[in-house]
């Protein structure tokens, strides 16, 4: 049988078969040595082939599976597993786009965050949408730097969304978006990621938790990754567990400025086609920066990309 898994709980897979049926599933024992180096050899969002096993005796739990094998991918997000600095994570795969849910405030979203995010969907072919939350927190001390945000990731090309999950300021907007397309909304702890979806679809009633006081960060609400169905246009939102920080996998040193949309429009102009933007002569990247078309926070997140490549931080995923 054909399926689609729609849940992971860490241990085991929810697939949707193509008829509509739902089985929860286990890998086939030799799937996982197919040279796949990442903690869920199966990611919420991949089609994949399935086996039904009967559970004699048990009639609630007999729609159980072995899945054994995956259908090709066209995209995904990786990271490096939190726990397994030699492996990396699927966080979703074969999604439409993704929405990145960040804060200004409670808690404030690091731009070296945004930008490793971005930069590993540039990688691997996920179009972004930036989604700022909890605007109505933003008062006018923390309203000008807002707007320079939003101004800086609209002119690198990406587009940007300010809206309230809890006042619904903006939300009706991103709903039309959803329509018809797998969406994976990813981010921070604390984002309120729950919150927005709640608010776009009150009937799934996630669960939410407040801010830590002592910290000003997110308390882990979503344990787990699941796909919910919204609509009958085909639509699906992933909501993910939230990421306290993303190491990016499988990038070259000499392929990370590709990734960094003005950065590699730039390079174009450099003298040397090797050019690493660090310390070369007539480097029109640097050039760039120094004349402010390139924003300073951008290539220092760039820069830091490249130290995690120098220290082998973060390997191949394959």
């Amino acid at each position: 049988m054909h399926g689609l898994v729609i849940r992971n709980t860490g241990y085991s897979y929810t697939v949707k078969s193509d008829a509509g049926e739902v089985f929860e599933c286990k890998v086939k024992g030799n799937f996982r040595i197919r040279g796949i180096r990442t903690t869920n050899p199966v990611a919420i969002g991949d089609g994949v082939t399935f086996i039904p096993q009967e559970v004699e005796g048990n009639i609630e739990q007999a729609r159980q599976g072995l899945i054994v094998e995956m259908d090709d991918r066209k995209n995904y997000i990786i990271r490096k597993s939190t726990n397994l600095s030699k492996q990396s994570h699927i966080i979703a795969a074969n999604v439409d786009m993704c929405f990145l849910i960040v804060t200004i405030k409670q808690p404030e979203t690091p731009l070296q965050f945004i930008d490793r995010f971005l930069a590993s969907a540039e990688a691997y072919s996920v179009p972004v949408t930036i989604i700022f939350n909890k605007i109505d927190l933003v008062d006018e001390e923390w309203k000008s730097y807002l707007d320079g945000v939003v101004h800086l990731y609209e002119t690198v090309g990406y587009p940007c969304r300010c809206i309230s999950a809890t006042t619904g300021e903006g939300v009706e907007a991103l709903r039309h978006e959803l329509t018809g397309k797998i969406t994976l909304l990813s981010g921070n702890s604390g984002v309120g990621k729950s919150t927005l979806i709640n608010a776009l679809f009150p009937y799934l009633n996630l669960r939410t938790s407040e801010i830590s006081d002592a910290y000003e960060t997110g308390k882990h609400t979503t344990t787990f990754s699941e796909m919910y169905e919204v609509d009958t246009d085909g639509g699906y939102i992933i909501d993910t567990p939230g990421i306290k920080g993303f190491g990016t996998f499988d990038m070259k040193k000499e392929e990370i400025g590709h990734y960094f949309k003005e950065i590699f429009h730039f390079s174009s102009d450099c003298r040397f086609n090797n050019c690493t933007h660090t310390h070369e002569p007539h480097c029109a990247v640097r050039e760039a920066v120094e004349r402010h078309d390139i924003a300073e926070s951008r290539y220092n997140s760039y820069l830091s990309m490249l130290e995690d490549e120098k220290e082998n931080k973060y390997r191949a995923a394959f």
